[in-house]
């Protein structure tokens, strides 16, 4: 597993200088008090995930399926750690199949785990100039519970998603109870309630689906007795 990038540290001043300018100086006071503020603990834990080739799901030794996963990086707890994680993560290179996951713990980004076979995904294809813009916003509203708090009793948030495409970005939001209407169209309510102008999809780029509607979805064996 990677460790967690480290913060772009090029630029920060590495001691005091009487040369630096006024605004020099305020700035790095600026940056020396927020290095020393407390970290702002997320309400859950998060896991950054990986997939190089979004090739067929493989089928694993003990008959549960899973996909070419890799967790980036250590557990994201704080507003800290999520903008460490977004700031060294440059979306614009990321190529073509493969995509970049979001998830809380105890999510993974895979259609048959357990705790995703009755869910769903809202799905927007974004154009790649608006792409990391789009990416960025859905995130907060994930790790900020914005879209949790949208659902509907019982329901859950369980990640979210970028794609890449030819020319867009695939930017889905996963959710664990596809039978609960309320919460597909709270989703997409809040969504698109929160974007700015310039970065609302049209109506014709975004859809809503199950897991099971997939045509690559393969139901997980049934449980032990």
């Amino acid at each position: 597993m990677a460790l967690r990038p480290s913060l772009i540290t090029r630029g920060l001043s590495t001691g005091t200088s009487d040369t630096g300018s006024p605004a020099e100086q305020r700035d790095d006071a600026k940056k020396n008090m927020l290095k020393a503020m407390r970290p702002l603990p997320t309400q859950h834990y998060w896991n950054v995930y990986f997939d190089r080739q979004q090739k067929e799901q493989q089928k694993s030794t003990d008959g549960s399926y899973t996909a070419t996963l890799e967790q980036l990086g250590s557990q994201i707890e704080s507003v800290q750690d999520f903008w460490r994680y977004n700031n060294n993560t440059p979306v614009d290179q990321i190529k073509m199949r493969e995509s970049i996951y979001l998830f809380k713990q105890g999510f993974q980004p895979v259609w048959e785990d357990r705790r995703n076979i009755n869910g769903g995904s809202w799905t927007f294809r974004v154009p790649k100039a608006n792409g990391p813009d789009f990416w960025m916003r859905v995130q907060l509203m994930a790790i900020g519970e914005k879209l949790q708090s949208c659902l509907d009793t019982g329901d859950q948030l369980c990640g979210v998603g970028l794609s890449v495409r030819f020319n867009s970005h695939l930017i889905s939001i996963w959710h664990r109870d596809a039978s609960k209407q309320k919460s597909i169209d709270a989703i997409l309510a809040t969504v698109l309630e929160e974007l700015p102008a310039e970065l609302k999809p049209k109506p014709d780029n975004f859809f809503y689906k199950k897991h099971s509607d997939h045509a690559g979805f393969k139901a997980p064996p049934a449980a032990p007795a």
